[in-house]
């Protein structure tokens, strides 16, 4: 038998590390770009990525790289690079891949485009699917069982090639033709999911997360549903599924980050310093932007990025708990 293809990582985060180390699982030549020259270092001579994720012993079949021109004969690649670069990094293939999976989750600030758009743009050769799911990277790259969504632009057929090189015994990917409500939900989940934290980080209790991740999810239908998405999508792995993990542990970054603001931390302290990007604070702005043109109501939303712009913590939230009273499910509620 001849042995698999190499697949390609664009993006050696946290996520990033953890899908190389998952494809790897079984004995595949994965090839991982990183931005900076020192995990490129640790990664191929310590089997590590100690800036950000530390905690796994990675395969020796991952080969780190920061040349994107080695990408060229891959035919599979994924991207996992924070959403605010992805199109300047595509732009570097010198080659667009057969298939292009996107496992970065936000909205591009300044045009308001899916990731899907930016990398349309950057590599029209491509064929474009979208990864998503409730995935904490030291969970896969644990090996623990983990299911994502798997959205295929072009459907059934490139559903077939990707599932079996992407599949693995701990990770099940499942179909979806829906690669707007893939990404719909992989964005607004952590806007929500910065609300969650300041829920914690005030004390408000656990009633009061459940009601927000309810009236949450009910802001990501309204808003799928605007875009075209499905029900079943939003429903689903890549919507529900992400924004339950997401709003309900400190190993999310986006819920880390409103904790912070919840405990009286100001935005540019919380955002200053880190290495790891919480998406959702460069995504709620642009969102809550597009639900306004659209007249969507996203009160959520809009409350974090109201946070985000300065207003404290608790006079958001008085703010969301003087709104009428309205039916559960009535448009705007």
């Amino acid at each position: 038998m001849s042995k698999p293809a190499i697949l390609g990582v664009i993006g050696a985060g946290a996520w990033g590390t953890a899908l190389a180390q998952m494809l790897a699982s079984d004995g595949r030549d994965v090839l991982l770009w990183a931005f900076e020259p020192e995990v490129v270092t640790a990664i191929n001579t310590d089997h590590r990525n100690p800036l950000y994720l530390p905690s796994a012993a990675l395969a020796p079949t991952i080969r780190a790289t920061g040349d994107l021109a080695e990408f060229a004969a891959l035919d599979t690649v994924l991207v996992v690079t924070p959403a605010q670069v992805l199109g300047r990094v595509l732009t570097g293939l010198t080659t667009a891949p057969r298939d292009l999976v996107l496992c970065s989750k936000g909205i591009e600030a300044g045009t308001g485009r899916m990731m899907f758009d930016v990398a349309s743009e950057a590599a029209p050769g491509s064929a474009i699917a979208v990864l998503s799911g409730p995935t904490f990277a030291h969970e896969v790259a644990a090996g623990l069982p983990t299911a994502v969504t798997l959205a295929c632009y072009d459907g059934v057929a490139q559903w077939e090639r990707l599932a079996p090189a992407l599949a693995r015994p701990t990770f099940r990917p499942y179909y979806s033709d829906d690669v707007v409500g893939a990404e719909i939900g992989g964005a607004v989940k952590n806007v929500l999911a910065i609300a969650c934290g300041v829920v914690d980080g005030l004390g408000l209790g656990q009633n009061a997360r459940a009601a927000l991740i309810t009236r949450g999810f009910a802001e990501m239908a309204r808003f799928g549903a605007a875009y075209g998405a499905t029900f079943d999508t939003i429903a689903g792995l890549c919507g529900l599924g992400d924004l339950v993990l997401t709003c309900s542990s400190t190993s999310s970054r986006n819920f880390s980050l409103g904790k912070a603001l919840g405990q009286g931390m100001s935005a540019a302290e919380a955002l200053a310093d880190k290495r790891t990007v919480a998406e959702g604070a460069h995504t709620a702005p642009v969102l809550a932007q597009l639900a306004a043109e659209r007249g969507i109501d996203m009160p959520i939303t809009k409350a974090v990025a109201d946070l985000l712009a300065g207003t404290p913590a608790r006079d958001v939230v008085q703010t969301l708990l003087a709104r009428p009273l309205k039916a559960e499910w009535e448009a705007g509620a």
